[in-house]
């Protein structure tokens, strides 16, 4: 199934809102407990499509000695963010900046760590995305980058969306479903990979629907 790229900045106050409600907890915990795993501790970490903030807010809770930029193309879900990361208390350790993830205003190797999640698919030119990151980011700190992985089929998307989203509303499962179209495949990432400043990290399938790309210390 070729890819089909769906509008990269969701910045409707309806499509922000409809992604927040959706249900990210256990995957966003997961997300964190993995970055936790690959050595993230302290220092200074930028997350590239920050959303709603859920994962900076997990991941300063229970790592006190980090402190994040967390960047987003979207003026509607930096508002929810903000709402977020006020209401955890957290304004001090976590920045919200609306950034492109295509040319990050940042000098080279400026960060202690990087994290994304589930923002590569929305993006159309991702190689130059991951660029920047790798770009940015110091050598040898932990990285995780992760998101969906295209499946073979349409119905295979629509698969996933009914096992994954069978409770959510009509409009968030056809964003859910766009997100498959948008992805990309194993083999495209690693692609891409060797093309970055991220060469000493890897592309795993971290789930049965996501990848994701890792670098421990």
């Amino acid at each position: 199934m070729e890819r089909i790229v769906e509008q990269e900045v969701m910045d409707t106050a309806e499509a922000a809102e409809a992604y927040d409600a959706m249900g990210h907890g256990e995957v966003d915990q997961a997300f964190v407990d993995r970055v936790i795993t690959l050595g993230a501790n302290k220092g200074h970490f930028l997350d590239v499509g920050t959303g709603p903030a859920q994962i900076p807010i997990i991941l300063a809770q229970l790592c006190p000695d980090i402190h994040i930029t967390a960047i987003d193309l979207s003026q509607e879900m930096l508002k929810i963010a903000k709402r977020h990361i006020h209401d955890a208390g957290l304004t001090d350790r976590i920045t919200l900046e609306h950034v492109d993830a295509k040319t990050l205003p940042y000098p080279d190797n400026t960060f202690d760590g990087l994290i994304s999640n589930s923002i590569v698919h929305h993006i159309h030119d991702a190689l130059t995305a991951l660029q920047e990151m790798g770009r940015v980011v110091k050598p040898n700190v932990p990285v995780l980058i992760r998101d969906l992985i295209r499946p073979d089929t349409p119905a295979d998307a629509q698969a996933f969306v009914d096992q994954y989203a069978a409770n959510d509303t009509p409009h968030q499962q056809k964003l859910y479903y766009d997100s498959f179209l948008a992805a990309f495949t194993l083999a495209e990432v690693k692609q891409m990979l060797l093309q970055t400043d991220l060469s000493n990290a890897v592309v795993v399938q971290s789930t049965d629907r996501h990848w994701s790309i890792e670098h421990a210390v």
